[in-house]
């Protein structure tokens, strides 16, 4: 990789002032939290795959950029005064001291965005010359499949429906459906009626759901069976989808394709007051999110949000890659990453999504061979059964298309990264991040189409895209920090959300000010430009006043040739105020005992890092997004440890 040239610009300096380095300035490393977290040394510049992928799509064809990353300073005064000796007398002195604020920026040249679309007319262009191609397909046998010329028309047909039964713009509709192919017609329909698309998870609990449609004051449901009982006492009519018969399994509800009919009869709807035409400042997406406190909450994502990020995660596409992309749709389309990352950027490059409702081994690897599958966002467990599960010898998968991989959420254990890429060669595995409250992808792997092709390094989560600007601050001092310097991620541009719905003060403790969007993670970029993320605020342990993250004891345990999975948390302690505990899964074979695992995590970390207590345990609980549910671990353990007080 090219080593991209770090430009630092202050302002304007006059000889009574000193341009000093936010670094030279902090405390002493024993007072700073973030340097506990040991800094992984970069892998050589030469060590990188260069198959690698653009976020969803092989690098074949990405289009050429400059590798140039832009390191910007702001100076702020600071006023001291000093007393200076003349005889004697003393004189007071003002010092001014500039403050360089630590701003970087995308390898890559901005990218433009259109301001006069919304979200569907924004992925449905030019879908009418690819009318008869398919858009999405079921994986399933017998599964139903969307052509362009079907969901385009669809998505005009909902819309209409919508508008005839009353639903305007700003008015709520929850989706409690699951991956179906069908799916982004519902979505973008409900968009381009004007109206807020709000996925949710079909399989939650009945007063999960209905805590969803109360906050948002949804004023519909949209279901099908897998959610039909639950959702059929919110308070709120309910829309069908399940075929002709869906009124009759679903008594009470509005058929689908019932409301679609009635629609198109009515036509344009009759109002006394004319509709408002949908801007793209209006509101089009609540996906809920815990965001940075642990509590469920909306997060209000407009059209221009929306645009803006696919416009920057899709920058290195080409225009002879249009057409050709074939997506894995097994990541949870209520998900902002499912529904974005995949659906709408896939749409937008007119390929395909190959759609899977749950995960099962034999129909995933049969999707992959039959449908020539190019790109696939995984979770580890999965990359596992392709790697080790016997089903995987009854395919033939040495002709694969696949050319990348995306894996987030989770820590990948070092061996079985080692083992996919044996098994696999040529296809890239990469490491993503991004949030919901940016609307989606923030950090991408690869870009550039001109050798050398620029990837990030397999252990860091990506490079900055075009049209953001990041940050790394110190939590204690506010001040942003240089490159190699942990800091929480902060991160500014058009795809930061409007806020969380209904919580005016957790949106201001989220987004400052300045419009700089706090993500709650600490991370750092190096001098390439790769960042690096350590863990979660929120998650760290605190032990007698030093900070523990979880994400480095965990990559340590998976270091452990036998174990299979980790999790690690922190737990009340009277003396320490918090103690590491783990959690792990132990391959199948192995003699290790706990205490022999705990003395190899305490042989390569500092003292205070040591994993206080260790369990071992059949697997580790993850969401539907394969994060580690970290703080359900930590309260069965602590209610465990009640129990047996007792």
């Amino acid at each position: 990789m090219t080593q991209p040239h770090l430009t630092c610009t202050p302002l304007a300096l006059t000889p009574h002032k000193n341009c000093v380095l936010a670094s030279s300035r902090m405390p002493p490393p024993s007072s700073r939290h973030h340097h506990h977290h040991p800094l992984p040394r970069p892998p050589p510049l030469g060590s990188t795959n260069a198959k690698a992928a653009a976020p969803f799509l092989p690098t074949t064809a990405l289009a050429s950029t400059t590798n140039t990353q832009q390191f910007t300073t702001t100076s702020n005064s600071h006023h001291q005064q000093h007393l200076i000796r003349m005889g004697d007398a003393a004189i007071a002195a003002t010092v001014h001291e500039e403050e360089v604020e630590h701003i970087f920026r995308s390898r890559f040249p901005p990218v433009t965005v259109p301001d006069d679309v919304t979200v569907p007319e924004f992925v449905l262009a030019g879908a009418d010359a690819y009318a008869d191609k398919v858009a999405l397909v079921e994986a399933a046998p017998g599964g139903r499949s969307y052509t362009y010329g079907e969901i385009t028309r669809d998505v005009a047909r909902f819309a209409r429906a919508l508008r005839s039964v009353g639903v305007r713009k700003g008015h709520v509709v929850v989706v409690a459906l699951p991956n179906l192919a069908v799916y982004p017609a519902v979505s973008l329909g409900i968009m381009s009626a004007g109206a807020v698309f709000s996925g949710v998870n079909p399989r939650a609990a009945a007063a999960e759901i209905k805590k969803q449609v109360e906050d948002s004051e949804a004023k519909l449901v949209v279901a099908s069976e897998v959610a039909f009982d639950k959702v059929r006492d919110a308070g709120v009519p309910v829309i069908a989808i399940g075929g002709a018969d869906a009124a009759d399994r679903m008594p009470g509800a509005i058929a689908w394709d019932e409301l679609l009919a009635a629609g198109d009869r009515a036509g344009a709807p009759v109002s006394v007051a004319p509709l408002d035409p949908v801007q793209q400042s209006d509101l089009c997406a609540l996906p809920y999110s815990s965001g940075t406190t642990g509590v469920s909450k909306g997060v209000m994502l407009s059209h221009r949000n929306l645009v803006s990020n696919l416009c920057s995660s899709m920058f290195a596409v080409s225009d002879d890659l249009v057409g050709q992309v074939v997506t894995l749709g097994l990541m949870p389309f209520f998900h902002i990453y499912g529904i974005t990352g995949i659906c709408c950027a896939t749409l937008r490059a007119k390929g395909t999504v190959v759609v899977m409702d749950r995960f099962d081994l034999r129909t995933f690897l049969a999707a992959l061979v039959t449908h020539r599958v190019m790109f696939a966002p995984l979770v580890p467990p999965v990359m596992l059964a392709m790697v080790k599960s016997p089903v995987a010898a009854e395919f033939d998968l040495s002709g694969l298309a696949l050319r990348s991989v995306m894996t987030a959420a989770a820590p990948l254990a070092p061996d079985l990264l080692a083992a996919f890429q044996e098994k696999f060669p040529g296809v890239q595995v990469e490491e993503a991040y991004g949030l919901t409250e940016h609307s989606c992808i923030t950090l991408t792997h690869a870009g550039g189409a001109t050798a050398p092709v620029q990837i990030a390094k397999k252990n860091s989560v990506g490079f900055i895209l075009p049209n953001l600007e990041v940050k790394f601050v110190d939590l204690e001092t506010g001040r942003s920090l240089p490159e190699n310097t942990p800091g929480e991620v902060c991160v500014r541009s058009q795809a930061v959300m409007q806020g969380y719905y209904k919580r005016k003060e957790e949106t201001e403790h989220t987004i400052d000010a300045k419009g700089w969007l706090h993500t709650g993670d600490i991370g750092y970029i190096d001098g390439d430009g790769d960042v690096f993320i350590v863990d979660r605020i929120k998650e760290l342990i605190k032990y007698k006043g030093f900070q523990v993250a979880p994400a480095e004891l965990e990559a340590i345990l998976l270091s452990h040739p036998s174990v299979e999975d980790a999790a690690v948390f922190g737990v009340p302690d009277e003396e320490a105020g918090e103690v590491p505990v783990g959690c792990m899964v132990r391959r199948r074979g192995a003699a290790e005992s706990e205490a022999d695992v705990m003395a190899y995590v305490a042989a390569r970390v500092a003292s205070y890092k040591k994993i206080r207590v260790l369990r071992f345990v059949d697997a580790i609980p993850k969401s539907v997004s394969g994060k580690i549910l970290r703080r359900q671990l930590r309260d069965e353990f602590v209610q465990r440890a009640k129990a047996a007080a007792a």
